[in-house]
């Protein structure tokens, strides 16, 4: 289904009702305002001083709502040079630059050099192209270089159709809800239960 350039919006916090555009193409799937602001509820109050990572970043949307919201600063990593330029646009229009660290670059590559940098984040979100087999080598990966912090969190945009495991590497699924054909999957290193998320759930 051919998605062509939309605009997108910043849900709450500093730079509440900016408006974002998302990339030109046949494989970016910005994620709908709607499931960004369910998102955000489940997690609730977002802290000051944390660190995000966005993988597969595509608009940007959501670290930049991370950003908005109190984050400290936000790693955005896309291997398209649309998907950069994109975000880059998306930056400037929210004066959140100097926050942010944008890089194209392959996903496992920059996973590996956040690693051996010691980064640890306690946001990684990822959306990954669907039906490409590529999340349970990218949380491999993750937990290979120890990017997520003890109390950090993994939120996972995938394919309905796609149901993954309570219990993956170091992780395990503490939410899920379903929002038609995309899913958001929770997952953290503990067995916490997220503040505003309750009990797992495969629907919202």
């Amino acid at each position: 289904m051919k998605r062509g350039v939309g605009l997108l919006r910043v849900i709450s916090g500093s730079r509440k009702g900016h408006r974002l555009k998302s990339p030109k193409g046949l494989d970016t799937r910005p994620t709908q305002d709607r499931i960004k602001e369910s998102l955000f509820n489940i997690l609730g109050d977002i802290k000051e001083d944390s660190l995000v990572l966005d993988l597969f970043s595509g608009s940007g949307s959501v670290g930049i709502e991370f950003l908005s919201r109190g984050s400290k600063e936000c790693y955005f990593i896309d291997n398209s040079l649309n998907s950069i330029k994109t975000i880059g646009y998306n930056l400037d229009a929210t004066k959140l630059n100097e926050k942010s660290k944008v890089y194209k670059n392959d996903v496992f590559k920059a996973i590996q050099i956040l690693g051996k940098k010691n980064m640890n984040f306690h946001y990684i979100f990822m959306d990954p192209p669907y039906r490409k087999n590529l999340i349970l080598s990218v949380l491999e990966s993750i937990c290979e270089n120890n990017l997520l912090k003890n109390e950090g969190i993994i939120i996972i945009e995938h394919e309905s159709e796609l149901i993954l495991d309570t219990h993956i590497f170091a992780l395990n699924k503490v939410d899920e809800r379903i929002y038609g054909d995309k899913t958001i999957t929770f997952m953290n290193k503990t067995i916490r239960r997220l503040t505003n998320g309750g009990n797992i759930s495969r629907k919202l």
